[in-house]
């Protein structure tokens, strides 16, 4: 006789640091018998204690938190010996930082305006392995990927200028010298094609390699 074994469902855990985000997200997908919210974090500290206790499939992973950032927790799933598959929920879309996410190793990207039904896809697409990524973000992820990145250094030295911050300034504040500094600023202008480092700063922040914040 053969027997089938029920599916188990999909364990969530939802890491987003606004109560209502987390809450109607926990509201909207408790109505779904394949999937099981395991819990929800208000920061990566608290998620990375869940999963100590916890086993989890899937999370829903918001980008911009305090302190451990959403990229930050996706550098530290890797030490887990079976990671979740990570969907990127957020209210952005800045082609950097999603590629930055991508490139961490998030399995899927959505906005927080997704519907029910979209998030439903996405848990269920990165929880057999697959990804889920809208179109428009495929094709900007592939052109992204042929550019040259920033390095993280270049990325604290354009933080620096968009606080201010003189070449001089920064020479001391890294414990380079001035020309050192002038001459990281000059490729990072060259690889975001600007010529100065207003433009560098305005453009850094259109394409979320850097935040205002």
């Amino acid at each position: 006789m053969n027997t089938t074994v029920p599916k188990a469902p999909i364990r969530v855990l939802i890491v987003d640091d606004h109560p209502v985000v987390r809450a109607g997200l926990t509201t909207l997908l408790r109505k779904e018998s394949g999937l099981k919210i395991t819990g929800s974090a208000h920061s990566g500290e608290e998620a990375l204690e869940i999963l100590e206790r916890c086993p989890v499939d899937v999370i829903l992973l918001d980008l911009r938190m305090p302190r451990i950032s959403g990229i930050d927790l996706l550098g530290m799933l890797k030490n887990f010996a079976k990671p979740p598959a990570v969907v990127i929920l957020s209210s952005y879309q800045y082609e950097e930082e999603i590629y930055r996410a991508v490139k961490a190793g998030a399995c899927g990207y959505l906005s927080k305006r997704a519907s029910r039904a979209e998030i439903v896809e996405a848990i269920c697409a990165v929880s057999e392995g697959g990804k889920y990524f809208p179109p428009s973000l495929v094709a900007s992820i592939a052109e992204r990927e042929s550019r040259s990145s920033l390095t993280p250094r270049e990325i604290e030295i354009l933080e620096m200028v968009a606080k201010g911050l003189t070449n001089k300034e920064i020479a001391r504040v890294l414990h380079i010298s001035q020309y050192t500094a002038r001459n990281h600023i000059n490729h990072i202008s060259a690889k975001l094609g600007v010529t100065d480092r207003t433009e560098a700063v305005t453009v850094a922040m259109q394409q979320g390699v850097i935040t205002s914040d």
